[in-house]
C-alpha cells in the first residue's frame, strides 16, 4: 500500500510595526530643539530656513503655525495607523521627536522640490525653452487601431503639455475635417470638437502658450474652412504675426494665454486627390515592423550610443520616404498659389527646410527668419554623429521637433536626452502610453513650477568662444548624494496579499540618474524581508557632468525569488529643483498617477 503525503499551506499573517525615526532625524531634532525633548516654533523656523524650506511656515504667528503643522501631522498619523485619534492640540504646543519625524515624512508638508512656482526668466524667445510636446495627441492608445478622441488631448493639457498635434484629413464626404492617423484603422474625431476642448482646457495647468502643430492633408477649400473654424473657436486668444516671416519668435511671457498654430504648406492633396499620404515617418509606413523593446514598462531607456547605432542599422535596411515637413523652398513656392491666404496668415511657427537635401542644408540658419524643423528620432540619431554642433547652433534661434519612429506602434517612446542635450525644444512624446521614457518626460517638466516651459541651460545658448559640443567629455561639475532611509504607505494603498500571498513584501529601492551618457546610472538598496515599512538607510553618490539636465530616478520594487519582481512605485525629479535636506518623496504608478500614501524618506546633499 502506497503512502500519501499531505502538504498543508498556512497563510501567514504579519502585523506591521512602525519604524522608529532614523538616527539622522534624531540628530536633526536635537540640533534644532537645543537638546530638549520638544521643539518650539523658533526651532521649527530655524530648521525650515536652514534647509531652504518655506520660512513663512513659521512667520510672525510662529507658534500658531507650528500648531497648524502639528495638527496636520498628527491627523495624517491617525489616518495611516488607524489607531486612536489624537486630540486636537492647543495653541503653543511643542513638537516631539515623533511629530517631527511625521512632518519630515509628509509628502504634502515636506516635498522634495522647491515650491511649485515659475522661477525661470520667461521673457526670452520661445527657442530658448524646452516645451512640453505631445505626439499624435488625439490617440487613445496604439498608433494603428485605437480611437481618436479629444479625451487624451484634455488629459495632456491637464498635465501641463503645451504642444498638441492634430492630423487633419478630409472626412468621407470631403466636405469637413477629421482628425485621425492616416492609413490606419484609427476611428476619426472631428476637428471642431478637438479645437473646442483645447480652448476649454488650454490654461487649466499653465498660463503659458499652447502650440497646435497641424499635420495638413487638406485641399485649399478645406484649409479655408480650418481658418474660419480656428478663428471662430479661439477668437482673440489666437495669436498670429503681422509679418509673414518674423526674425524672432515671441517669448512665453508675451504669449501668455494665447494659442498658436504651427505647420507648413501641404503637398499630398496634389499627389493624390483622395489623400493617402505618408506623414511623419509614423507607423503606417511600416506597420508590420513590430514593436520596440521599451514598449514594456520594465525595460530601461536606451542610451545614446544604443540609439545612434540602432539608427544606423535601420537606415541601412530601410528606405523611408522623407517627412512631409522636410520639403525644400522650391516645392513650397510652387504650393503657395494653392494655399488658402487666410489659413497661411494664421501660421505663427512655419515648418520647412532650406533648399538642398543634406543635413547641413537642413540645419542652415537664415538671419532674416526663424522656422521649425522636424526630424524623426532615427534622423536625429544619425545627424548628431557628424552635425552635433550645427544642431545646437540651429536651435539657438530656430525650433527643432523630434518625433517617434514609425515602428512604435504601441505608442512607446525613446530616450529624450539625445534631443535635449542638442537643444531640441519640441521632443514629442506619445502621452497616452507609459514606460520609463515617459516617466522621464513627466519628471523633466516638473521643473519651473510645472508650467510646460523649461529654460534651456545657458551653455546651449552660447556661441562664443564656441558652440557647445555634446560629444566632448565634460568634467564633473557637482556631486549629488542621496540617502534612502525608509518607505511607507503600501499597507494603505495595496491589499495585504498584493505582493505576496503568504508573507509581507520584501521591498527594495532603485535610485539613479538619467541624463547624458556619462551621468546615467542606476543603483539599488538591499531587499528588506517581510516588512511593509522597510528601513534601508543606504547612501549613494552621483557625479554629474551636466547637472542642468540631470533627472533623479527613484523606483521601488518587491523582490520575488521565483518570478519577476513586482513594481511598487516610481518618480522622476529634476535635479536642478531638488531641495537639500531630508525630504518625503511621493511615488507614482506606472501611468504617472500619484499613489495616495506610498512614499520614501530620503536625504539630498550637493557637494
Amino acid at each position: 500500500m502506497g503512502t500519501y503525503k499531505c502538504c498543508l499551506i498556512f497563510k501567514r499573517r504579519f502585523r506591521w510595526t512602525d519604524a522608529p525615526p532614523p538616527d539622522d532625524v534624531r540628530a536633526l531634532f536635537d540640533e534644532h530643539s537645543g537638546g530638549a525633548a520638544t521643539m518650539g516654533a523658533d526651532g521649527l523656523r530655524r530648521y525650515l530656513e536652514s534647509t531652504g524650506g518655506d520660512p513663512d511656515a513659521a512667520d510672525a504667528d510662529a507658534e500658531g503655525e507650528a500648531d497648524r503643522l502639528l495638527d496636520q501631522i498628527r491627523l495624517q498619523g491617525h489616518q495611516q495607523r488607524a489607531g486612536p485619534r489624537l486630540p486636537r492640540l492647543g495653541r503653543g504646543q511643542l513638537l516631539g521627536l515623533d511629530d517631527f519625524h511625521r512632518f519630515l515624512f509628509s509628502a504634502d508638508l515636506n516635498p522634495p522640490l522647491r515650491r511649485p512656482q515659475v522661477h525661470h526668466d520667461m521673457s526670452q524667445p520661445i527657442s530658448h525653452y524646452y516645451v512640453y510636446t505631445g505626439h499624435n495627441s488625439y490617440l487613445t492608445g496604439n498608433q494603428l487601431s485605437s480611437d481618436c478622441s479629444d479625451v487624451p488631448i484634455i488629459k495632456a493639457l491637464q498635465r501641463g503639455v503645451r504642444v498638441i498635434e492634430l492630423d487633419m484629413w478630409p472626412n468621407s464626404a470631403k466636405d469637413d475635417i477629421s482628425i485621425l492617423h492616416g492609413r490606419t484603422l484609427t476611428t476619426p474625431v472631428s476637428l471642431l470638437k478637438c479645437l473646442r476642448s483645447i480652448k476649454e482646457y488650454a490654461f487649466v495647468a499653465s498660463p503659458y502658450p499652447v502650440i497646435i502643430t497641424l499635420e495638413d492633408h487638406l485641399t485649399p477649400e478645406l484649409q479655408d474652412k480650418v481658418a474660419k473654424m480656428v478663428l471662430e473657436v479661439f477668437g482673440d486668444i489666437l495669436y498670429y504675426p503681422q509679418e509673414e516671416h518674423p526674425k524672432e519668435l515671441p517669448s512665453p511671457e508675451f504669449l501668455k494665454g494665447r494659442v498658436l498654430l504651427s505647420t507648413k504648406p501641404p503637398k499630398e492633396y496634389l499627389e493624390a486627390k483622395d489623400g493617402g499620404a505618408v506623414k511623419d515617418g509614423d507607423a503606417e509606413q511600416n506597420p508590420g515592423k513590430g514593436t520596440d523593446d521599451d514598449a514594456a514598462w520594465g525595460t530601461e531607456v536606451p542610451d545614446f550610443k544604443t540609439e545612434i547605432q540602432s539608427a544606423k542599422e535601420e537606415d541601412a535596411s530601410e528606405h523611408r520616404r522623407d517627412d512631409d515637413e522636410d520639403d525644400d523652398d522650391e516645392d513650397e513656392q510652387k504650393m503657395q498659389q494653392h494655399l488658402a491666404p487666410q489659413y497661411k496668415h494664421l501660421i505663427t511657427i512655419r515648418a520647412g527646410k532650406p533648399k538642398g537635401g543634406t543635413t547641413s542644408d537642413a540645419l542652415k540658419c537664415d538671419p532674416n527668419k526663424v522656422r521649425r524643423l522636424s526630424l524623426s528620432e532615427q534622423q536625429l540619431a544619425k545627424a548628431v554623429v557628424n552635425h552635433g554642433t550645427e544642431i545646437v547652433r540651429f536651435t539657438q534661434r530656430n525650433l527643432l521637433r523630434i518625433y517617434p519612429k514609425g515602428t512604435r506602434v504601441t505608442s512607446s517612446n525613446y530616450n529624450p536626452f539625445i534631443g535635449w542635450v542638442h537643444g531640441a525644444q519640441m521632443v514629442a512624446f506619445n502621452m497616452q502610453g507609459y514606460g520609463r521614457a515617459l516617466w522621464l518626460m513627466h519628471g523633466f517638466y516638473k521643473a519651473n513650477g510645472g508650467c510646460g516651459y523649461v529654460k534651456k541651460p545657458d551653455f546651449l545658448m552660447q556661441s562664443e568662444p564656441e558652440v557647445f559640443d555634446p560629444k566632448k567629455p565634460q568634467p564633473v561639475k557637482k556631486t549629488l548624494k542621496v540617502k534612502v532611509y525608509m518607505g511607507d504607505g503600501w499597507r494603505m494603498d495595496f491589499k495585504q496579499t498584493h505582493f505576496d500571498q503568504y508573507s509581507p513584501p520584501d521591498f527594495y529601492a532603485r535610485v539613479g540618474i538619467a541624463g547624458v551618457p556619462a551621468d546615467s546610472v542606476m543603483k539599488k538598496t538591499k531587499a528588506v524581508e517581510d516588512n511593509w515599512v522597510p528601513v534601508w538607510g543606504e547612501e549613494f553618490s552621483f557625479g554629474l557632468t551636466v547637472p542642468e539636465l540631470a533627472l533623479l530616478r527613484v523606483e521601488a520594487h518587491e523582490y520575488d525569488m521565483s518570478e519577476k519582481d513586482d513594481f511598487a512605485g516610481q518618480t522622476v525629479l529634476p535635479v536642478s529643483e531638488l531641495q537639500p535636506g531630508i525630504r518625503a518623496v511621493a511615488l507614482f504608478d506606472r501611468k504617472g498617477n500619484k499613489f495616495p500614501n506610498v512614499k520614501l524618506l530620503m536625504r539630498f546633499e550637493f557637494v
